[in-house]
């Protein structure tokens, strides 16, 4: 059974720094796409980043460009969000998603369906 499991949420001040790992289990196909969202309390899951496994490309958000990088561990199977000067409104539930969408590449959620259960992240200011 596939799965993904993340660690490495915590408190942090504002410009402080975290990774996210997400460690992914139980493939029995190789997925396309892994990467990171999160979703803040009272809004959306929104896409964070992701990578393409066969195209070797990243995605990210507007708001986290030059902040926030994604990078993958193949030996490993973990992909990782090292996240920088964080801000308040990082603050969310950050959840690791897996694709067999091998024809799409980008953080729209919909094209995403593997979960895992998430981690909290909260940026106090």
């Amino acid at each position: 059974q596939a799965r993904l499991v993340e660690s490495g949420g915590g408190l942090v001040q504002s410009g402080g720094s975290l990774r996210l790992s997400c460690v992914a289990s139980g493939f029995t196909s190789d997925y396309t796409s892994i990467g990171w969202f999160r979703q803040a309390p009272g809004k959306e899951r929104e896409g964070v980043s992701t990578m393409h496994i066969g195209f070797g490309t990243t995605y990210y958000t507007d708001s986290v460009k030059g902040r926030f990088t994604i990078s993958r561990d193949n030996v490993k199977k973990t992909v990782y969000l090292q996240m920088n000067n964080l801000k308040s409104e990082d603050t969310a539930v950050y959840y690791c998603a897996a694709s067999d969408d091998w024809g799409y590449a980008g953080i729209d959620r919909a094209h995403y369906n593997y979960w895992g259960q998430g981690t909290q992240v909260t940026v106090s200011s």
